[in-house]
This record gives structure tokens, sequence and C-alpha cells, in this order.
């Protein structure tokens, strides 16, 4: 049994490597024809469980990626956009739109390649009309997809001669086990589901690898793309990797049943195909390229196999949604969090019933004013002994305070449609202001982390005076946000007068003490910069604090003279 050339290899890597590129300039044409449309879409309809599943798809197909687009949902639960019910309905649906690019690949038009490569360079390199070159990157992504699966096939025709395949598809891919598992394997290193199915197409059609196991490799497509969005969860909010574990599971669910029920499986793809998948074709002297295959059904069925398994899986699982993201607290439990990205007291059934829903706005703001103050609380601690575990945690918390920011103006604007007597009407403006003044403070602490971690990464030293003085001030303006949180909690009527004049004093010492050090060069010029905006960031945090007490207290006396 002769070996493999190297001149084979090198093609068939090239081959990927275009249909990768094919791939990627194909899902740029498809966004910049789109443009932002279909993400505001998937903002706003994903409460529906048939419409999840389409707009998944839909996102799929959009960036030619399952992958990618588990991804991008990951990141819309991470920013509270997603509940864990509405994400697994967009994630099934992203399979089925793996399986629309594939049906696309598969359709062995590989003869138009280099004219698709030809026009869409002319349209995207010399027309004048955006439209033209958008559809000029289309068809050059298109082509280059066509292009690197014909390489990627006559690469792989010799493999089916060579002794080291030949054992391996004897004793490895003949396990369908383990053949799921080189499915799987091969999406996790490419990252794409149709990079994968694209080469297990070309490694079946060169009859590199046989028809039943070129079957379980596209299962274990499925498997390696539930894994992806796993790893991109580590680091994310706590719905979100129930989310991709409970995607995990449905999935291996999915893959065990058709494992137990294969033959089935395969007659049915085989009834829905056409022609028949172990049909070879006799290559002629004349060999072109572009249009030879050895198997020319096996994409077609393969193409079917996977669109069969996805359209499965979304029937069968999709009325099981809702059991599944109830039951996450029993299936995977994890520490309580009083800091979950998405409100827990404001409820759009009441926005009729204007003095309940102001109850619960307000309830919702001091839960905000709560998260703020801990995350202040938390990031003070880290000038002693700084812990990238909880800067990223507070992060976590920052991004707990942009989700009830948004979710609560959209409230309040709600129930201002509403008809208010005018002691209750007042209340709303102020509200606004103040939940975007304790978002703000959440901005402020951000940029206070990302100032120690800069301080830790480039070991900026600051002198034992100049963080004794900023602790103190750190200090003194926290004494003003937890003010202003008795406030807006307790009605408190403490006085801060004195404090606002003692932290403006301190300020003035902080600032002037920094410019002594620094003319006495006891103090870099990168690392006083960083003091600076340190400082420029603890005073802004005690001007807001001030501004939620002055608020507060305002609508307080108003209120009164109202009721008078």
């Amino acid at each position: 049994m002769p070996t493999i050339p190297w001149s084979y290899i090198t093609e068939a890597l090239g081959g990927l490597a275009l249909f990768i590129l094919g791939m990627r300039t194909l899902s740029e044409g498809l966004q910049k024809a789109t443009g932002e449309r279909l993400r505001r879409l998937l903002e706003r309809g994903t409460a529906n469980r048939l419409t999840a599943p389409l707009l998944g798809s839909c996102l799929a197909s959009l960036l030619q990626s399952g992958s990618a687009a588990s991804i991008l949902v990951v990141g819309f639960v991470n920013a509270g956009l997603l509940s864990l019910y509405q994400a697994l309905g967009v994630l099934l649906g992203t399979s089925i739109g793996t399986s629309i690019a594939i049906q696309f690949i598969a359709f062995r038009v590989s003869t138009l390649a280099l004219p698709a490569i030809t026009l869409g360079v002319a349209l995207s390199f010399f027309s004048r009309s955006r439209r033209l070159t958008y559809i000029g990157r289309l068809l050059l992504g298109a082509g280059l997809v066509f292009f690197g699966l014909a390489m990627m096939e006559g690469a792989c025709l010799p493999l089916r001669e060579s002794a080291l395949f030949t054992e391996v598809r004897r004793n490895l891919l003949s396990v369908r086990f383990f053949a799921v598992l080189s499915g799987a394997l091969i999406t996790f290193v490419t990252q794409s589901g149709s990079a994968a199915l694209g080469l297990v197409i070309a490694l079946a059609s060169g009859g590199a690898i046989s028809y039943e196991a070129a079957i379980a490799m596209v299962l274990g497509e499925v498997a390696g793309a539930s894994v992806i969005p796993i790893i991109a969860s580590l680091g994310g909010s706590s719905t979100a990797k129930r989310t991709v574990i409970l995607y995990f599971v449905i999935n291996s669910i999915a893959i065990a049943l058709a494992l137990v029920f294969f033959p089935l499986f395969v007659r049915a793809v085989r009834l829905v195909s056409p022609g028949d998948a172990l049909e070879l074709k006799i290559p002629s002297e004349s060999l072109d390229l572009l249009s030879f295959t050895l198997r020319p059904y096996v994409a077609r069925h393969l193409a079917n196999a996977h669109t069969i398994f996805s359209l499965a899986t979304a029937v069968l699982f999709l009325p099981l949604i809702g059991f599944f993201a109830r039951s996450a607290d029993a299936f995977l439990p994890t520490r309580r969090s009083d800091h979950e990205a998405r409100p827990r007291f404001i409820d759009n059934r009441v926005i009729k019933t204007p003095t309940i829903a102001l109850a619960q706005a307000w309830n919702e703001l001091g839960r905000m004013v709560q998260i703020a103050a801990t995350t202040y609380r938390e990031l003070v601690s880290q000038f002693h002994d700084f812990d990238p575990k909880l800067a990223a945690n507070l992060k976590e918390k920052e991004v707990v305070l942009d989700v009830l920011h948004r979710d609560i103006s959209h409230f309040l604007i709600a129930v201002s449609r509403e008809p208010l007597g005018p002691e209750r009407a007042v209340e709303i403006p102020t509200m606004l202001q103040l939940v975007n003044d304790v978002e703000l403070i959440g901005d402020e602490c951000e940029d206070l982390i990302d100032y120690l971690l800069r301080k830790k990464e480039e070991r900026l030293h600051f002198s034992g005076s100049a963080m004794g003085e900023l602790i103190e001030f750190a200090n003194k303006a926290g004494d003003a946000l937890f003010l202003a949180e008795r406030v807006l909690l307790e009605d408190s009527l403490e006085s801060h007068t004195e404090l606002k004049m003692e932290l403006a004093a301190l300020e003035e010492a902080l600032q002037k003490s920094h410019m002594q050090r620094l003319k006495a060069g006891r103090c870099t010029v990168v690392a006083g910069l960083l003091y600076g905006d340190m400082i420029a960031a603890f005073s802004k945090i005690a001007q807001l604090s001030f501004s939620l007490i002055n608020q507060k207290r305002g609508l307080t006396d108003v209120s009164s003279h109202s009721r008078d």
C-alpha cells in the first residue's frame, strides 16, 4: 500500500484553508448585506418557542457558522438580553442554520467555482456600488468554498490507498462512538461546524472513509459544536453556563438516541437522498479537479443526515425547553446570587396599575444601589491584595447594573404613559436620573478595577504615603456612597454637608501632595497619570453619591408638599 505524497497533504491543507477563507468571506458578505437587522430581530423575537429556533437558524446562516452563532448567543445571555429559556430555543435553531449552510455546499456546483471567484473579485474591487460590492464578496466567498472543497476531495483520493488511513478506518472509524469523537474533535479544532463537515464530505467523497463512519462524524460535528459555547461561557454568568451545559446535555441525548437507532437513521437518510451514496465513479484519464468526485452523491446524503438530525432534535426537545429551564436549579445547583443580570421586582404585567408599578421600581432601584455599594466595598479591598477572580466578579456586577439601568428605564417610561396623579408623576423623571447616576457609579468602579489591573500588570509603584492618602480618600468617598444608600433605602436624615466639605478639603490636599511628589521625582510620569485618573474616579463617585442624596430628599420634600 503506497504512502501519501507530501504534495497531496499540502493540497488538502490548502483546500481546507481556501474553504475556511471562503466561509469567512461569505459570512462577511451576508452580514454587510443584512446589517444589524437580524441582531435587533433576535433581541425582540425570542420570547416565542417557535420563533426562537427560527431566529437561531437565521443567525447561523448569516454567520455561516453554528459555532459563531452559539458564541454570540452566549454573549446575549451574559448581557442579560436573553433568558435561559429563550437562549435554549435559539441554540436549537443554530444547528438548523448549519444544515442550511451544508445543504448549500452539497449542491455540487464546483464547475462554477472559478467563474464565481472571477465575478466576485471584479464586483468587490471595481464596483462603485456598495450593494454590488457586497454581492461580489458573497460570490467570491461561495467560489472559494467550492474550489477549496474540490481541492480537498482531489487530495483525499489517495487516502483510500494509504496503509495508515486504512488501519485508522478499520480499527477506529469502524466503531461509531470513535467516529463521533473524531467528528467532534475536527469541529473543535477548526472552530467551525461548516468547515468540519466540508472536510468530512471531502473524505467520504474520495472514498477515504466509509458511508456509515461519515454519518457518525456528522453527529460528532453536533457534539463538537456544543462544546465550543461551553468554552465561550467560562468567566461568564451562571445563567450562561447553565444554558450551554443544558444545550450540551440535549445534544448528547439526541446523539445517543441516533446511535441507538443508527440503522433506522441511515435508512431515513437514504430514503430522502438522491442516488446511491456508495456508487463509485471511475476516474478518466483526463481528470478535471473541479468536476470529478469518486462518490458523487455522498455529499447530498451527509447534508441530509445533518438536516434530519437537526430537525428531529428541535421537534423532540423544543416542547421540553420550558421543563429544562425550570429544572435548571435541580440539574445544575449553584450558589444563589443576589446579583443576577435581570430585574427581580419589576413586572410588566402591573404597568396598568401605576401605584404598584412604581413601588416595584423603587425596590429594583434599591437593589441596584445595594449592588453598587457592595461593588465599591469589594473594590476598595483590592488595594491591599489584588485578586483577579474578585476583579472579574466585580465586572460581572457592573454588567448587572447596566442591565438594570436599561430595564428599569424602559419600565418607568412605559409607566409614564399611564394615567398618573401629579404627586406620582413627578417621581418618574427623578427615578430615571437616580437610575442613571447609580449606573454611572458602576462605570467608575469598573474604570477603577481597570486602573488597579493596569497598575499590577505594568508594575507601577505608588509610594507608601501616596497609597495611604489615596485609600483615605477612597474610604471617605465610600462614606458618601454608603450615606446615599441609607438615604435611598431607609430615608435617613443624616446631614451630608460636613462630609462634602471634608471630601473637598481632602481632594485638594491629595492633589497638592501628588504634584509635590511629581516635581520631586518621587513618582514617574506614567504612575502619576494613573494616580490622577484614580483620584478623578473616586471624586466622581462622591459627586454622584451627593447627587443621589439631593435628588431623593428633593423628591421627598415635593411629595410632602403635595400631600399637604
